[in-house]
Order: structure tokens, then sequence, then C-alpha cells
């Protein structure tokens, strides 16, 4: 930084103190506000608290403050909810006025600055949205359509396992075949596309940006300043590097796929009939003057993100617990050769009859919760939660994992133990029935992938249990289960090498 930059930064934060001392005085004569730690001038409670606000972090300070607390982070108000109760006036009761959407420094750019369905404000635009995106992506049609798809990339998955040399004495990392597995599944219902192996240079050129945007987006590193706006000049590097990467990453979606389809739709009838995929939806939507073409590379966009990589994130983790409890497994297979037959491969119609699978992804859902603290909510105008004030356009989260983990609402919360499912919490479902439990959150900003992500679950982990035997590679007891936390993510931070002993039939 030069040195008439530093002397605007410090006439600027020196400006800033007056102004937040004033601000305070003047709203906390007649605001309620919940507890919290002591904020300072500028910069609140950034100093105490850091940029890491992960879930656990996050849950202690909930032991400490209450199940609603308040924390000044610079200029954002950030309040924390971690009981079901609050959860449910935040999600559901209070849907509407706590139904906005947060966003950051780094997630306008990546979004357009909400141009997109996951991170627009609450209103009109992203009603629009949600509704162009679920007839294409996010209904039981959508299931039966493209189930056939799944169960065939999680069969291709079996073969390249067992035909893979070193996969039942050394082991693989399993997790490069299932991303290239969860591609395919979302990229046959996008565009009705896949891709033929890892190797694919379109393939690795998609992964590699896309990766770097989930890296970019999920780091704690920027928090600074997009709490303290003063301090923004640091992140210039990074603001650029973000620019860079989603202005890559449209012009790929654009040029390899988008036109691709425009050129085909040309070639036959304009009719719905002749609709083969998500993205042909999409398009119709964009002809009828119902959102333009950023709208539709934003939700590509949304897509790419959350569709296929919480759903990896999940697969990844269930298969971690599943090879560190080889009795959990063992159980599992057994069910899955009691009710199927040995060797007759599951489909997305079996789930319902195998209630020990779907305890188990329910229990990966609980312990490994993907998106633990859920998309943050907004609250536009100034808004009442558990008798206290929330000031205007403050950031909420909903620490979900602690409502699934906290030890007054489940027994041995820490222990990975499906048939918890099946016994005391047998009437609690995925889909948010109990507030204790919402793994995808409920209400008017709930994920709608949840309708794809429970059967592509049940297919993968399915095939791969009953056709494996899953271990730690050679010389492990366990498999290492080290956390990856970001701004919303929650993932395995070492890509396990698992052993894959092909069973006989």
């Amino acid at each position: 930084m030069d040195l008439l930059l530093l002397e605007k930064a410090l006439l600027g934060l020196f400006a800033a103190v007056v102004l937040s001392i004033a601000v305070s005085k003047l709203r906390g004569k007649k605001l309620r506000l919940p507890p919290g730690p002591l904020p300072v001038p500028v910069f609140g409670n950034w100093l105490q608290v850091g940029d890491d606000l992960n879930h656990r972090n996050l849950t202690a300070l909930a032991r400490k403050f209450g199940e609603v607390l308040l924390l000044r982070m610079g200029q954002r108000n950030l309040v924390v909810v971690s009981s079901p109760s609050l959860a449910r006036d935040v999600l559901h009761t209070h849907g509407v006025e706590f139904g906005s959407r947060t966003r950051n420094v780094v997630f306008d750019i990546f979004t357009g600055e909400g141009q997109d369905m996951v991170f627009t404000v609450y209103g009109e635009h992203w009603r629009k949205m949600r509704r162009i995106m679920t007839v294409p992506f996010f209904t039981n049609k959508v299931v039966g359509q493209y189930r056939f798809g799944w169960e065939d990339e999680a069969g291709r998955v079996v073969d390249d396992v067992r035909s893979h040399p070193k996969a039942a004495s050394e082991g693989i990392v399993l997790r490069r075949r299932l991303q290239l597995m969860m591609y395919n599944n979302m990229y046959r219902i996008m565009f009705d596309r896949r891709f033929e192996s890892e190797d694919d240079p379109l393939f690795v050129k998609l992964k590699a940006l896309n990766g770097e945007r989930s890296r970019l987006a999920q780091s704690f590193e920027y928090n600074y300043g997009d709490f303290i706006p003063i301090l923004r000049p640091f992140l210039r590097g990074y603001l650029r590097l973000c620019k860079q990467v989603k202005d890559r990453r449209l012009q790929l979606f654009k040029d390899y796929f988008l036109e691709e389809r425009k050129k085909l739709a040309s070639t036959k009838a304009a009719d719905n009939a002749s609709l083969k995929c998500a993205i042909d939806h999409i398009l119709d939507a964009e002809k009828k003057g119902e959102i333009n073409e950023d709208n539709v590379l934003y939700i590509v966009e949304n897509i790419n993100v959350a569709a296929i990589e919480t759903t990896l994130w999940s697969i990844e983790w269930g298969i971690a617990e599943l090879v560190n409890h080889p009795k959990v497994q063992q159980k599992l297979r057994n069910e899955l050769d009691t009710v199927l037959g040995p060797g007759v491969q599951i489909t997305e119609p079996d789930m319902h009859r195998l209630p020990y699978l779907q305890a188990v992804i329910k229990e990966t859902l609980r312990l490994r919760m993907a998106i633990p603290l859920l998309v943050p909510h907004m609250n536009l105008h100034e808004a009442k939660l558990g008798g206290y004030d929330i000031p205007a356009e403050s950031k909420i989260l909903v620490n979900a994992w602690w409502l699934a983990n906290n030890p007054e609402h489940w027994k041995n919360p820490e222990e990975f133990r499906p048939e918890r499912f099946l016994e005391e919490e047998a009437k609690v479902e995925a889909n948010g029935n109990d507030f204790k439990y919402i793994p995808f959150g409920v209400g008017r900003r709930s994920c709608p992938g949840i309708i794809l992500a429970l059967p592509i679950l049940g297919i993968t982990i399915g095939r791969l249990v009953q056709n494996f035997e899953l271990l730690p590679p050679p010389g492990q007891d366990k498999l290492d289960t080290t956390e990856k936390g970001g701004q919303f993510s929650l993932h395995i931070l070492k890509h396990s090498t698992i052993v894959a002993k092909p069973r006989v039939f």
C-alpha cells in the first residue's frame, strides 16, 4: 500500500470510528439487541472472533451467549440462531421477513450481484427464478426420468473400480471417480451430455475452474474486507482473481454447452414436446423474455456448485463413515442382500424398502452436514426474534449442525449410529419435519435439491456396499475424517485412499 492510500485509509478509519460510536449510541437506546461479546468501534467483534465463522466456533459462542446471539463484524450485524424453536421462526413462521439473502464481496462477483436463484434477495426475481428452475430440475417427474441415468453412472463406477488393478490391494482415491459420476448425473439432466473419462479435456478444464471458484468463495480469508469496507483495498488482488475465474467459467458454460443446445434446438421443432433436457426449458424462458442470458448463465453456475459439490461431499462422508464403522457397513450389506437378493443391483424405487440404507443416509447428513450453517438468511427490514430486535439487513445464520448434534436433543450425538433413525428418532425425516434436523433447510429458501440428492446418495452408496467390502488402506485402522469448513461448507479435509475388495456372487 502506498503512502497516499495509507493516509486515506487512516482518515477513513478515524471517520468510521466517530460514525460507529454515534450510531451505536443512537441505536442502542431504542433497540433491545441479542446478547453477544462486547464490540469495539469499527471492528466490532472481528478482533475477538476472527474470520473463521465455522459451525463449531459458533456453537462455542452459543453455549456462552445463548440460543440467539449477535456478533458485530465490522459494519455487518451477524445473528446466530441455535435452537429448533428459533430456527422455526426464521425459516417458517417468519419466513418472509427473514427470507432474503445477504451476499458478500466475493459472492457478488460469482453471482453477478444476485442474478442467480440461490443468492438473490427475496422478491419477484427470486420467485421467477425458482419457478423456472423447479420444473426441469426439482420434481418427481425429473427423478423418474433421470434415475436410469443415475443407476447407469453408479454401475459404471462399480465396473471401473472392479477393473482398477490396485483397488482391491493398495486402494484408490474413490472420490475422483465419484466426482466424474456426479458431473455426469447433473450434466445429463442439464445438457443431455456426459464425460467419458476423468481425462476428458473439457471435464478437466471444467472441474479445475469449478474447484477454483469453490476455493475462492468458501475461504474465510476475505472476510475482513467484507466486514470492514475500508480494508477492501487489501483485497484487490483477490477480487481480481475471482472476476477472472468467474469470466472464464461463464464463457466456458456459454461456448461449450449453451451455444450447442441453441444450435440443436434450431434444427428441431420449437415446441415443448421436443425439449430433451433442463437447459432447453431455461432457454425457452429466455426466448419468452422472462429472464436474460446472464440469468441463464447464473442458473448453470448455481447447479455446478450447489447440486454437484454438496452431494459429492455427502457421498464422500457416507463412505468414510462406513469404512470406519465396519459393523454398520455389514449391517447395510445384509439388508441389501436380504431385501433385493445377492448381486441384484439397487435401483431408485427400491429405496423405500431399505430402511437401514435410509437411516445411514440420514445419519451421514446429521453428523456431517454439507451446509452446516445453511445458506445465510437476511431480514430486509428491522424484525423481532426471540424477544430481541434484529437490525435491518442482518446476516442470519442458523446453526443447523448444532441443532442436529446438541446432546440436549440427541442421544450420544457424537456417535455415528444410524439405528437412532429406526429407534428414538424414527419419525424424523430429512425434509425438515422436525426443526432439530434440517440438513436441507425448511421453507421458502430451503434447498430444492433434496429431491435429487437423496436418491443419488442411496443409489451410489447402495451400489458400492453391495459390490465391495470397503476398507481403509493397508497399515491404517481408520480413515482420517478431519473436517474442512468454509463459508457455508463442510467437507472432508483429505480425500482418502480406500480399498475396495470385490464381492463374488
